[in-house]
């Protein structure tokens, strides 16, 4: 039976766009709606996939759009360092959510055979592409993720127009992945997270990357616009809070990265409950029976 691993990505920006950061972590960013319209009842509506949709196209059709790749790239590197880390080759790989070929470039023939990369999939597609004993891998971005501009949006509009909106999008916590990983049917489960750090000359800068790179907020409950008072107000609050000696300002990209593996009975599994033929008391009389043993020798 063919192995196929399953690799999924959204998320990147150039150095000279802005002044690179210190580089501590990963993150990653995904929507958990179904499009209007659909049929499932359970389903949590939350992002506008029409607006996604037209975001990315027009980011990708500036005549610029490969300077905001750098962070993308860079998620996309430690998503192929985590191929590597998996002892075996693949026939078959899809990229759900190529872009430009993020993951790709830094894959080679001898570990993935055949690579399938697609830029838009169904909600669905994960379940009918895996084989059994298939590898899904996904990284998205974290609920730590821009922090520093959402506080900032928070205290000025707070402070000029009496309450605020969201208007960065939602973020899922690390801690419901692995139920719904489960939830979808894979086992063997990994998550895992980390951190990127991008240095910006100012929010604007930081704003207008996300706009370039097709991540502006597509949430339903989205506010249409921000009076320029207040974008000014949350410029100078991110300045005076987060700002570095040299006078940049951080922008912070946490990353979740997923492992889960679809059923095989070749997989191994846990024991049967009461087969161990050591208790956890006894444990501890390890360290003794080593240090005896290291005397008589």
């Amino acid at each position: 039976m063919p192995r196929a691993v399953l690799v999924w990505l959204l998320g990147r920006r150039p150095p000279t766009a802005g002044v690179p950061g210190k580089n501590t972590g990963l993150r990653t960013a995904t929507s958990g709606g179904y499009p209007p319209g659909s049929t499932s009842p359970r389903a949590l509506n939350i992002f506008d996939r029409d607006l996604k949709r037209k975001q990315k196209n027009w980011a990708a059709r500036q005549p610029e759009a490969v300077k905001f790749d750098y962070l993308k790239d860079e998620v996309g590197s430690r998503i192929a360092d985590r191929v590597y880390d998996i002892a075996r080759d693949f026939p078959l790989a899809l990229n759900v959510g190529c872009g430009r070929g993020y993951i790709a470039q830094h894959l080679n023939k001898e570990t993935v055979g055949k690579f399938f990369q697609a830029d838009i999939a169904e909600h669905a597609l994960i379940h009918y592409v895996l084989k059994p004993d298939g590898v899904f891998i996904g990284a998205m971005f974290g609920g730590d993720t821009l922090y520093e501009l959402r506080c900032s949006l928070q205290l000025a509009e707070t402070e000029r127009e009496g309450g605020f909106s969201p208007h960065v999008s939602p973020f899922t916590a690390v801690n419901d992945l692995g139920h719904l990983l489960g939830r979808a049917g894979f086992n063997t489960l990994t998550v895992d997270t980390d951190e990127i750090q991008v240095n910006y000359p100012g929010m604007f800068e930081l704003m207008e990357d996300l706009q370039g790179m097709g991540e502006s907020n597509c949430a339903w409950n989205r506010k249409a616009l921000l009076h320029r008072d207040t974008m000014l107000a949350a410029a100078a609050v991110y300045g005076e809070m987060y700002r570095n000696e040299d006078g940049s300002v951080p922008a912070t990209y946490q990353i979740y990265y997923m492992i889960g593996w679809k059923y095989h009975d070749s997989q191994a599994r846990p024991a049967q409950r009461g087969s161990a033929t050591m208790s956890f008391g006894e444990l501890g009389k390890i360290n003794n029976l080593v240090s005896q043993g290291k005397k008589s020798k």
